[in-house]
């Protein structure tokens, strides 16, 4: 898989090799699952968008493990953790593999979610606990290495990611 590189104009590499832009703007993406496949439909994404990845694709080995949590089987810590591609118009489709050791199931659903990054904590706060009002399936906000990451399924069966790229305290 082609990694672009430098970045667009105005994008810089964030954390976790994540393409962020440059003066901290929020942005919404699509954020795609896939049981395994992940590297394999990015690159056909980008075959049919005419793109490339941006910053380097992060394995699932390249993460720390969890306080508690086992450790991953071989084989699934070369799979995706997390891939960027730009698609039109500023629009960027993320990706990840979800992992069968972890109980993880691939259902119409559950493999796309809409990803809101706003440009400060508070606004990440209001947006999430808006849309988990009468929600289920929330996760609260939790500090991950990248900043604050949450997530929720509305009261309508949509799939909500919120992350804060600022490394901040978890409210």
């Amino acid at each position: 898989m082609r990694v672009a590189s430098p970045a667009p104009t105005g994008w810089l590499c964030g954390s976790q090799g994540r393409a962020v832009m440059e003066d901290a703007m929020s942005r919404v993406s699509t954020y795609l699952n896939f049981m395994g496949r992940t590297e394999e439909a990015v690159i056909f994404y980008a075959t049919v968008f005419g793109t490339q990845v941006h910053g380097p694709i992060v394995r699932m080995g390249d993460m720390p493990a969890a306080p508690g949590v086992p450790e991953l089987p071989e084989v699934e810590r070369a799979l995706v953790m997390h891939v960027e591609l730009p698609i039109l118009a500023g629009h960027v489709l993320m990706a990840t593999d979800m992992l069968e050791s972890m109980g993880h199931q691939l259902t119409i659903g559950n493999n796309i979610t809409i990803n809101l990054e706003p440009d400060t904590l508070e606004e990440m706060l209001r947006l999430y606990n808006a849309l988990s009002d009468g929600g289920s399936e929330s996760t609260g906000i939790q500090q991950m290495p990248w900043g604050n990451w949450a997530c929720t399924l509305d009261r309508f069966g949509i799939r909500w990611m919120f992350n804060h790229a600022a490394a901040t305290s978890t409210p």
